[in-house]
C-alpha cells in the first residue's frame, strides 16, 4: 500500500509546553532557545536599541526603582513580562549577578511578511513563502532555514508562541543562511494565510492524503506549510490551505523528518521553476 508523507498525531519529547507556565525549564534549555541578557543596565541597553527581545523575566515582588522603569518600558513594546522567583533566574541567567532582571532576546531580529514579499518582487519572482506552524525543535528550523536559502525561498514565516524562534541554536544549524533568509514572526498563521491569499498567493500544505508534489505545479505564487514534529498541521492551518500535497513514502516508516520533508520539497519547487513546470502524466 502506497504511504504518503506526514507528521504522527501523538505526544513526544517535542510536545508543545506553555513557556509561561513550564517552571521547569533550565538554564541550559534557555541558553539553547535564547540569547540571555542579565541585569538592570544590560537590559535597559537592550530594550532602548532594534533587537527582537522574545521575554523578561523578573523576580517576583520586585517592581520598584530602576526594575519598574524597565518592566513599564518592555509592557509598552508589548514584549512578555513574567515573574518567576529568583533561583529560576539564577538558573536562567547562569549565576551571573542579574539584579532581580532577565531577557531572553532574538539572536536576529526578525522581517515582516511584507519584506518577504518584497524581496520577491525585487527579485522579479512570484513568490515562494515557507509557513511553519509550531516547528520546536531548533535544529529542524535552522535545517529548514538554510534549505529555503539554497532552494530559492523568499522567506520563512513562524508563529510567535509554541514554536523555537531564531536562537543561536538554530543560527548554527543553518550553517549562516539567518544572515540571508527573511524570517516573520507572526502573531496568527491562521490570519496571515488570509492575508496572503489577499495577495494572490495559493497555500499548500505538506500532509498525508495530498497529491504527489512532483505531480503538482508549484510555479505559481505560493507558500507551502509545514506542521510542528509531534502535531503536524493544526486544524483550522489545514482548513485555510488551498491543496495538500504528499511525498510517496516506500519504507516501513510511515513518516519523515519536517526539515528533510521540507528541503525535498524545496527541490521540487527550485525544479519546476526552473523548468516552467510539473511533469504532469
Amino acid at each position: 500500500m502506497e504511504k504518503k508523507f506526514g507528521y504522527k498525531n501523538n505526544k513526544n519529547k517535542n510536545a508543545r509546553r506553555d513557556f509561561h507556565k513550564d517552571k521547569r525549564e533550565t538554564h541550559t534549555e534557555a541558553e539553547e532557545n535564547n540569547c540571555v541578557v542579565s541585569g538592570r543596565n544590560a537590559v535597559r541597553e537592550l530594550l532602548s536599541g532594534d533587537r527582537d527581545v522574545d521575554k523578561i523575566y523578573v523576580s517576583s515582588g520586585d517592581r520598584e526603582g530602576s526594575i519598574k522603569l524597565l518592566v513599564a518600558l518592555a509592557i509598552e513594546k508589548k514584549i512578555p513580562v513574567v515573574e518567576v522567583d529568583k533561583s529560576k533566574l539564577d538558573a536562567i541567567s547562569g549565576g551571573t549577578r542579574h539584579q532581580g532582571i532577565v531577557a531572553l532576546a532574538a539572536e536576529h531580529n526578525y522581517s515582516t511578511v511584507d519584506d518577504i514579499l518584497a524581496y520577491a518582487d525585487e527579485r522579479g519572482e512570484k513568490p515562494f513563502v515557507i509557513i511553519l506552524d509550531g516547528v520546536e525543535d531548533p535544529h529542524n528550523l535552522g535545517a529548514i532555514i538554510r534549505s529555503a536559502e539554497c532552494l530559492g525561498a523568499h522567506g520563512v514565516i513562524i508563529p510567535k508562541r509554541r514554536a523555537v524562534g531564531l536562537t543561536p541554536t538554530v543560527a548554527k544549524a543553518a550553517a549562516g543562511a539567518t544572515e540571508y533568509v527573511r524570517v516573520a514572526r507572526v502573531t496568527n498563521i491562521a490570519t496571515t494565510i488570509d492575508e496572503l491569499k489577499e495577495r494572490g498567493l495559493w497555500i499548500y500544505a505538506a500532509d498525508m492524503g495530498g497529491s504527489d508534489y512532483v505531480k503538482t505545479d508549484l510555479t505559481g505564487s505560493m507558500a507551502l506549510v509545514l506542521g510542528s514534529e509531534g502535531f503536524g498541521i493544526s486544524r483550522l492551518v489545514k482548513e485555510k490551505c488551498d491543496f495538500t500535497v504528499s511525498i510517496k513514502l516506500h519504507g516501513r516508516v510511515n513518516s519523515m523528518n519536517v526539515s528533510c520533508a521540507a528541503a525535498i520539497i524545496f527541490a521540487e519547487v527550485a525544479r519546476q521553476r526552473d523548468l516552467g513546470g510539473a511533469d504532469i502524466g
